[in-house]
């Protein structure tokens, strides 16, 4: 059947810190089942909520250099004092069997997928305004003043970087930007360029000589 010649699609998420691509993400994952989630690996220390090997692989900075040298990274950045990076073989498995994938990575890290996996799909999530966006930060109790004022200036950085995607949704209201990235997937799920077309045409003919 034609269907089952499709492509697993990469889904690449970016956006300023706490513009709130993980509550995105959530529901996101929650509403399509038959996603996979790239689970990325960091130096810097787990909130609160978090946990290892679940919302991140936590690494010490040996750990992640070993990894580097290993060339086991899809990509990988420094922001902020730590690092980050996704380990390409669960990506590579997942896209294999068919399955779309979604990242959640900084845009210094975008710019590498894009560079390795041209077929990627590269979508930067911005804030309704930098007051919500300086709201958001605030309510996680997790950043001095002087972070806070830090990840606003990165944001405006980020911000012009952000022309280098594909796609842009405005984190206003979480179920409606949900919408809007389903409806992304399902376009791109129907691009020539993810079907083995002479798969599809060799299916075509066996139903006409059937």
């Amino acid at each position: 059947m034609i269907e089952e010649q499709k492509k697993g699609t990469l889904l690449v998420l970016s956006g300023p810190s706490g513009v709130g691509k993980n509550t995105l993400i959530d529901m996101f994952l929650n509403r399509n089942k038959d996603i996979r989630y790239s689970i990325s690996a960091t130096t810097r220390k787990p909130r609160n909520h978090e946990k290892d090997n679940i919302d991140y692989y936590f690494l010490s900075q040996e750990q992640f250099c070993n990894m580097i040298e290993e060339e086991a990274f899809l990509e990988w950045a420094e922001f902020c004092g730590n690092y980050y990076g996704t380990p390409i073989k669960p990506i590579e498995e997942a896209l294999a069997d068919g399955y779309d994938v979604i990242m959640d990575i900084e845009i210094q890290g975008a710019k590498q997928v894009s560079e390795k996996w041209p077929e990627a799909v590269l979508i930067f999530l911005v804030p309704p305004s930098l007051e919500e966006l300086a709201r958001r930060i605030k309510n996680r109790k997790t950043e001095t003043s002087e972070e806070i004022e830090a990840r606003l200036k990165q944001a405006l950085i980020e911000m012009d970087v952000g022309r280098m995607y594909d796609y842009y949704l405005v984190h206003d209201n979480t179920e409606k930007t949900v919408l809007e990235l389903e409806a992304i997937r399902q376009a791109e799920s129907f691009k020539v360029k993810r079907i083995n077309w002479d798969l599809v045409i060799s299916s075509l003919k066996e139903g006409l000589n059937a």
